[in-house]
Parts: C-alpha cells; sequence; structure tokens
C-alpha cells in the first residue's frame, strides 16, 4: 500500500483508548498538531452550535432568574442602562475569546490556549490558574443557573396557589438537587443525542423571549405605559435599600448582564465533538453575544416599560418581579403559560453548561490537573463521552446550592462569583498574548476567526481586560450596608480562598506532576502528524 493511500485510512493513535483519527479530517489533524489524540465523535453540526452558544447564556430566563437585583438596588433604570453598558463591553471580550478559540479549538479552551500564550517556564504555573478559575466560575454557574431555576418553579407554585404555598430553603434546595441529577441523566447520552437535543434550544429560547415581548406590548394598556424618564431617566433611578452612595448602587445592576452574557468559551469546550470547529465555534460565541445582547436590551426595556408600580414588585410573595410583571399583564394563567417556557430555556442553559464544564474537568484531569491520577480524563469506549467527568461535576456542583440552608445571602454570592472567576480565567490569557507577543517561546498563529494585527484587536483586549478588572471590584463589595455576617458578599472570599488553596497544593506536591497543557500523545506521533498537517497546509497543491 503507498503512502497516499495510507493517508486517507483511520489511524489508531493510541491502542488503549477508542480514539481514531482521520488524516483526511483537518479537524482532527488541527487537533493532533495541538498535541492531543481525538476522543469524541465530532456530531455538532452549524446549528447545533450555534444553539448551544446562545443557550448557555439563556437570554428570558437569565434575565428573569437576575431581574430582582437591579430593578431593587439601582432601580428601572439601572435595569436598561446597566444592560446595555456591560454588553458592549461584553462584545469586546466575546471577540478576544472567540480569536483564541479559534486558534486553539481544544475542550480545554482557554486553559488549553494559555500554555501556548506565554513562555514555557510560565505554563504550568499560569495553566494552573486559568484552569481552577474556569472550573470554579463554571461550577458556580451551573449551581447558581440550577439555582435560579428552583426558585423560579417555586415562585410559579406561589402564584398558582394564589400565595398559599411556602417558599423554603428546603424545598428550593431539594428541588435543586433533583434537578441536577436529571441534567447528569441526560448528559450521559452519547454526543449524537446531545447535537440532536440541543439544536432545538434556540428556537425555544429566542421563541419565548419574543413572545413575551410582544405580548407585553399588546396587553399593557398605552396610558400605564411608564414614560421615557422612568425607563432611561432619573425618575428610573432608585436606591433606598442598599445604604451606598446611588450612582453605585446603580452599577450593581451590572450583576444581571455580567451573569447572563458569561461563560463564552462553553462552545469551545466542545469544539472536540464540533465539524469545522475553527470556524464553528468563534462563530457561534461571537452570533451569540450579539444577538443576547441586543435583544436583552430590548427585552429588558419592554419589561420596565410595562412593569406597573414598583413599590408592589419590591414586596412580591413569589420572590420573583419578573413573573409578577407577567401576571399582571396576561393574568395568572396566561403567566404561567409563558413562565413554563422560560423554565423550561434555563433547564437548557443547564444542560449545556453541565456538557461544557465536564468537558473541563476532562480536559484538566487529561493534564494530571486534578488529584485523581487521570480518572475523571477518561472517555466511555461506549458514548465516547466522559462520564466520570460529568458526575463529578454534577455532584461538585450540588454543593454551593447548600449555602442557602446557612444563609440566602451566601446562596446569592454565588451569582457574582460566576462572572468574576469565568471572566478573570478569560482575560488571563488575552493579557498574555499580548504580553508575550514577541517571545520566542510563544508561536500565535491565527485562526480563521481574527481581528487582525492593527488597532481593532489590540483595543478589544485592552478594554475588556481593564472593564473585568473594573466589575470584579464591584462584584467584589456587599450589596448592602452596613456589612454584617449576613450582608457581606462571599465571592470574593470563595474565589480567593480556592485560588490560595490550589496554589498551596501546586507548590507543595502538584508541581511533580502537573506542568501544564500538555500532549497525551507519543512524541513521534504528534512529529509525524504535525509535520504532515503543516506541510499540506503550506502547500495545498501539492495535495490536491
Amino acid at each position: 500500500m503507498s503512502s497516499e493511500e495510507k493517508d486517507d485510512k483511520k489511524v489508531v493513535v493510541e491502542e488503549s483508548d477508542a480514539s481514531v483519527f482521520n488524516l483526511s479530517d483537518d479537524d482532527d489533524k488541527e487537533l493532533v498538531a495541538l498535541g492531543y489524540k481525538p476522543s469524541f465523535k465530532r456530531e455538532f453540526t452549524n446549528l447545533a452550535t450555534i444553539s448551544f452558544a446562545f443557550s448557555i447564556m439563556g437570554l428570558c430566563s437569565s434575565i428573569a432568574t437576575t431581574f430582582n437585583t437591579p430593578l431593587t438596588l439601582g432601580g428601572p433604570a439601572s435595569v436598561v442602562w446597566c444592560w446595555i453598558l456591560g454588553a458592549c463591553m461584553c462584545f469586546t471580550l466575546g471577540a478576544s475569546i472567540a480569536e483564541i478559540v479559534s486558534a486553539y479549538p481544544t475542550c480545554g479552551g482557554l486553559y488549553t490556549a494559555s500554555a501556548q500564550l506565554v513562555p514555557k517556564n510560565y505554563r504550568a504555573t499560569v495553566g494552573w490558574l486559568v484552569g481552577w478559575l474556569n472550573i470554579l466560575g463554571q461550577i458556580a454557574g451551573i449551581s447558581s443557573t440550577e439555582f435560579g431555576l428552583a426558585n423560579m418553579i417555586m415562585a410559579a407554585a406561589n402564584v398558582g396557589r394564589d400565595g398559599e404555598f411556602v417558599i423554603t430553603p428546603g424545598k428550593v434546595v431539594g428541588l435543586f438537587a433533583g434537578l441536577l441529577v436529571v441534567h447528569g441523566l441526560l448528559n450521559s447520552l452519547a454526543t449524537r443525542w446531545l447535537a440532536k437535543l440541543t439544536q432545538g434550544f434556540v428556537f425555544v429560547n429566542l421563541g419565548t423571549t419574543f413572545a413575551i415581548i410582544i405580548t407585553l406590548l399588546a396587553k399593557t394598556p398605552r396610558a400605564e405605559m411608564h414614560p421615557a424618564k422612568y425607563v432611561f431617566g432619573s425618575d428610573g433611578v432608585v436606591n433606598q435599600t442598599t445604604g451606598w452612595p446611588t450612582g453605585l448602587a446603580f452599577l450593581f445592576g451590572l450583576l444581571s448582564v455580567q451573569w447572563t452574557m458569561t461563560d463564552y468559551d462553553a462552545t469551545a469546550h466542545i469544539s472536540e465533538e464540533v465539524k469545522r470547529a475553527a470556524y464553528a465555534a468563534p462563530s457561534a460565541i461571537f452570533i451569540a453575544v450579539i444577538g443576547t445582547g441586543l435583544i436583552g436590551w430590548l427585552l429588558n426595556i419592554v419589561v420596565i416599560l410595562c412593569s406597573g408600580p414598583l413599590e408592589a414588585l419590591q414586596v412580591s410573595a413569589s420572590g420573583s418581579a419578573f413573573l409578577d410583571i407577567l401576571v399582571l399583564r396576561v393574568g395568572k394563567n396566561g403567566a404561567l403559560a409563558i413562565w413554563a417556557f422560560v423554565c423550561l430555556t434555563a433547564f437548557f442553559v443547564v444542560q449545556t453548561a453541565l456538557q461544557a464544564a465536564s468537558r473541563t474537568v476532562y480536559a484538566f484531569s487529561r493534564d494530571h490537573g486534578l488529584p485523581d491520577a487521570g480518572y475523571f480524563g477518561k472517555n466511555n469506549k461506549r458514548t465516547l463521552t466522559p462520564l466520570r467527568a460529568i458526575w463529578f461535576t454534577t455532584f461538585v456542583s450540588i454543593l454551593p446550592g447548600l449555602l442557602d440552608l446557612a444563609s440566602p445571602i451566601a446562596a446569592n454570592a454565588i451569582f457574582s462569583l460566576t462572572a468574576m472567576a469565568l471572566d478573570m480565567s478569560y482575560i488571563v490569557p488575552i493579557f498574555c498574548r499580548r504580553i508575550f507577543a514577541n517571545h520566542p517561546d510563544v508561536n500565535f498563529k491565527p485562526g480563521p476567526f481574527f481581528m487582525g494585527h492593527g488597532w481593532l484587536g489590540l483595543a478589544c483586549n485592552i478594554t475588556c481586560i481593564s472593564w473585568t478588572v473594573f466589575i470584579t471590584i464591584i462584584f467584589s463589595l456587599p450589596f448592602v450596608r452596613p456589612v454584617t455576617a449576613n450582608t457581606m458578599n462571599y465571592s470574593s472570599v470563595i474565589t480567593v480562598g480556592v485560588i490560595v488553596l490550589a496554589y498551596l497544593w501546586y507548590f507543595a506536591a502538584a508541581h511533580n506532576h502537573y506542568t501544564g497543557p500538555q500532549s497525551n500523545l507519543h512524541d513521534s506521533k504528534v512529529e509525524a502528524v504535525t509535520q504532515d498537517y503543516e506541510n499540506k497546509k503550506a502547500n495545498p497543491e501539492d495535495h490536491s
């Protein structure tokens, strides 16, 4: 058999695994060139990938979950202006992330990319930081979204029984844990079924959002709509409960948009399951960020426009101002019918978030970043998905929700923690890419999604780094003064605590087995396949 004929055959990379790659498949060759054996089936189409990217943000369900925060802390105008301010900043972060994901399409996402963007002697310490921040943020994201969904279902039960249903922490946490187990079971499906399930999420998500917008505008009498000064102006700035200056209280409204528009790199974590990943994954991220930002702003404007008296929303028995507005305008039955789809959208968020987080745990374990001897870095040979990592992630995600049994304030800090930890894990590789751009050990090769070498990419990078530092400070502050044990914002304490403990462990023992994101192929095989791929990229006419 000639060498040309062999190139068209599937090559087993490592006999101890079910992994195979095809030398005629650019996705697999790109992955092998980065040093990793293909271990997943590429079943996610362009539609499924875009749907995944939209679903991870949630849009209407994420806004509904966090709507009380900007409304009660900064007032109606905070809901509207903080959203578009944060969304514009998120555009720069989303574009910067998409650029790196396009260059390094692996399930480790920005964690794996971080090793390629720094000199060799920094790879372990930087990879360790990005890995732990990213896992912490994703776990917090799963937990906070599922916790929000449990509260949304409880709010519906309260409304359905005309306020007679008593919501207790025990009921919320019990439902929260049960829902996470259901998501663990669904995520245990093979990639083919996950892709089929995911591709319909975007239609429910966007369909529900536009249904809410149209219904509220149609059912709200013109005379009862709030004036522009209430929606956009000074009449909508209300600071009655925080104890902080009004300007700072207004900025607390950023929590909604930053919590909604985060986990951008979730699509990167399924890139080893995506067809034409270097194109599809970053494109899906960018489309979803733009779409969520603009449509979310429209939704917030309409909800505030039709919201009714602010005093009634602040003393709501259901605990959800968003649901109360729907009840006010379309009645109990109509509101609960719409709310069922909002809850379904939140269900989709957790489904996609758990899939992404489990792939991150898989990648980190594969690189020996966990004290598990690579146990969670293995795929099930039947489903070709990381079942061990899926169930580990599921059970660990239950732990933050248990905080509600001790303190609702501590539980709510998980929402801030999500945005802080994830966004910090994003700006580290973005910062490193710029700082070490001319270092001989660093060779950043742009992917298909690239903002160029000029001012545009640099401006986006500087803006998103500066913005993330700013919101990290904002989200570290307690939302209410005076500060007591019951009003303390524990998000910064948890974030710093996890990172300090992680580095203590690293310097005490983990540095012996963790050297940063690393190849799981034999060097000779990596070299042969990489050279073949680079030759074909450099001289495509010789291999036509």
